[in-house]
């Protein structure tokens, strides 16, 4: 039994969103919902008002960061607007008709060179904050699972003052409750990464255990990435990781670290968690994965032979796995979750 439990010590934990994993907190600006969600089953379409009263909101802009489990069945959906199911304006829409399979897509379709943002709301009250860029679909998971939902899109008008679009409340009820993480979006887009997906592929064996297979992609990530210090001085609010453009410059930040790992791990139907909150006092990420021995890891582990420890590839890779940065990660107190994409 202990060596069946050794031999399960699979790594993972990857840091995400901010600018090096070293933002303060209080740089994050995301806060609970300045919405209440609709409780009403069915759809309710809310456009903005014609009235001519422009409702306002005030958005800041995102850091960049640094039992019996039951079975996790192989996904095979492409995200697209099916078109059935919208909130449409002149300027945005909405499209929520495949919400039943984790997902629902934004686009603004007008033409501005002002800031757009979307901001999806779920079940747990916690207002998820995302930059459009105009003409472009954005895929959201339904990360707060079968509940009901308000999705709204806004357009800068001057500083962090924005004026709402369009928005929409819906109700989900998932058909399979991994697919929101085993899904491209836009945090972690693997869609178009063929590189990615198929150094994942050859990584990956089919006939070993969940979190063997997870230790492979943890083992590579840590061992072949480097901390971009530059990157990290210079990184913008919106950077999005373009996960082949990482692999092959083999180096990045802790968003990019957490991108590929997940990506990886999402295409090769193994269900992960992107979560972003903070180790002690910088905005940080970090992956939670799911197997059908263990259910959900929360915050990726390895064992050492006397006792489970959580594991931080960006600290891990940076800090070459030092006994002070092991001591830091220690067993997960540092960690506190905010946001699960």
């Amino acid at each position: 039994m202990k060596c069946a439990i050794e031999k399960l010590a699979a790594a993972l934990l990857a840091a995400v969103l901010l600018t090096g994993c070293g933002a303060e907190a209080g740089t994050q600006s995301a806060t609970t919902s300045p919405f209440t969600a609709s409780g009403s089953a069915g759809v309710e379409a809310a456009a903005a008002s014609g009235s001519g009263v422009m409702e306002m909101t005030d958005i800041k802009d995102e850091a960049t960061a640094l039992a019996a489990a039951p079975s996790a069945a192989p996904l095979s959906i492409v995200p697209e607007a099916s078109g059935t199911l919208v909130q449409k304006t002149d300027k945005a829409v909405i499209d929520y008709s495949n919400t039943a399979d984790g997902y629902m897509m934004v686009k603004y379709t007008g033409s501005t060179t002002a800031k757009l943002k979307a901001q999806v709301t779920g079940p747990s009250a916690v207002t998820y904050t995302y930059d459009l860029t105009a003409g472009k679909w954005a895929v959201f998971s339904l990360s707060d699972g079968s509940g009901s939902y308000k999705a709204t899109v806004f357009q800068n008008v001057s500083g962090t003052k924005y004026a709402t679009v369009t928005s929409v409340t819906f109700t989900v009820s998932l058909k399979n409750e991994f697919a929101p993480f085993l899904l491209p979006n836009q945090y972690v887009d693997y869609s178009d990464a063929t590189k990615t997906v198929a150094k994942a592929k050859e990584l990956i064996a089919s006939d070993i255990a969940t979190l063997d297979q997870v230790q492979a992609v943890y083992d590579y990530v840590v061992n072949n990435l480097t901390y971009d210090k530059d990157k990290a001085a210079t990184v913008k609010s919106g950077y999005l990781p373009v996960l082949d453009t990482v692999l092959a410059q083999k180096k990045g930040i802790c968003f990019d670290y957490a991108a590929l790992m997940a990506g990886m791990l999402r295409s090769q139907n193994i269900p992960c968690k992107l979560v972003v909150g903070y180790a002690g006092t910088a905005y940080h990420a970090w992956i939670n994965v799911y197997s059908e021995e263990t259910g959900w890891v929360n915050g990726a582990i390895y064992f050492d032979g006397i006792s489970w420890k959580l594991m931080d590839p960006t600290f891990a890779s940076s800090g070459k796995q030092s006994k002070e940065i092991m001591s830091y990660i220690g067993d997960g107190t540092h960690y506190t979750a905010k946001y699960v994409y």
